[in-house]
């Protein structure tokens, strides 16, 4: 067996992030080899992964790629077990990593697929290998749970906590304009784009109960079609993006519609997304 320096211990363990003691016994076992002991490393991570498996990931976070300088953007879902882990700049860093490899690359219709391809902060990395390093030190379940991508100019907004995310695909405008919406939707909680996105059976539901509560009023009936399409405007403002006061218009008067209008810009579909518990 190769002599182990303690030089050499120390290598590995600022190569893998592990433990002394488990870095010096990889090293034995693969008799010195640097590259033999990492892989050894790595699977035995893996095995002790396999039974946590069943864990609960209630925690983690949201990114998100766009910019009007990119040709598309993207939006992730990247789950945890803990809190503190879910802030831990290397686990930002994945979820961040995962977010750009998707706008930059070839694409991907599942999160495996996506995981299969390399990492844009460790390019001798795949995702997946990037991934596996990081449970393999931390010792928490990761899930990479959603993943979106659209094509086209699109803004996006992560809130500060990584809890919330939003992604908007624009035609024309500015970007500030454009994350400005994109915050406003994470704020108001709009449902739907348009009107003409909602499902009608929800919108004949509503129109109903609108209907009964006129009718409770004692509102003559020859007047209570008038009175419900009136109260309907309500309910599409709660549902619908373009139907919304914007949040950061003075006049409060303005819709999300109009000021993207005023300022040439169309709105085409947005992805919002909140970290809920599994």
């Amino acid at each position: 067996m190769a002599g182990i320096t303690a030089a050499d211990v120390k290598a590995l363990r600022d190569k893998t992030g592990l433990p002394m003691m488990d870095c010096k016994r990889a090293l034995q076992e693969a008799d010195g080899d640097q590259d033999k002991a990492i892989e050894l490393l790595r699977k035995a991570g893996a095995k002790t992964m396999e039974k946590r498996a069943g864990r609960e990931t209630s925690a983690g976070r949201v990114a998100v790629c766009a910019g009007f300088d990119l040709p598309a953007g993207a939006i992730i879902e990247l789950r945890c077990e803990s809190a503190p882990v879910a802030n831990h700049e290397e686990f930002v860093q994945l979820a961040d990593d995962l977010a750009r490899q998707l706008v930059t690359g070839p694409g991907a219709g599942t999160p495996e697929e996506l995981l299969s391809q390399p990492s844009p902060s460790k390019p001798d990395q795949t995702l997946q290998q990037q991934l596996d390093d990081l449970t393999n030190r931390i010792r928490e379940v990761f899930r990479l749970t959603q993943i979106a991508r659209i094509d086209g100019t699109c803004a996006g907004y992560v809130h500060h906590n990584g809890a919330v995310g939003v992604l908007l695909q624009v035609e024309g405008g500015d970007a500030e304009l454009a994350r400005d919406i994109c915050m406003h939707v994470a704020a108001m909680r709009p449902a739907v784009l348009g009107k003409e996105d909602l499902d009608q059976a929800d919108v004949d539901k509503e129109r109903e109960i609108l209907a009964a509560a006129a009718r409770e009023e004692g509102k003559p009936e020859k007047i209570i079609d008038k009175m419900v399409e009136g109260r309907l405007k309500n309910y599409y403002a709660e549902s619908c993006l373009n139907e919304q006061v914007f949040v950061k218009d003075e006049s409060k008067k303005k819709t999300v519609a109009k000021v993207a209008q005023e300022a040439g810009m169309k709105l085409v579909k947005f992805i919002h997304w909140e970290l809920d518990k599994e």
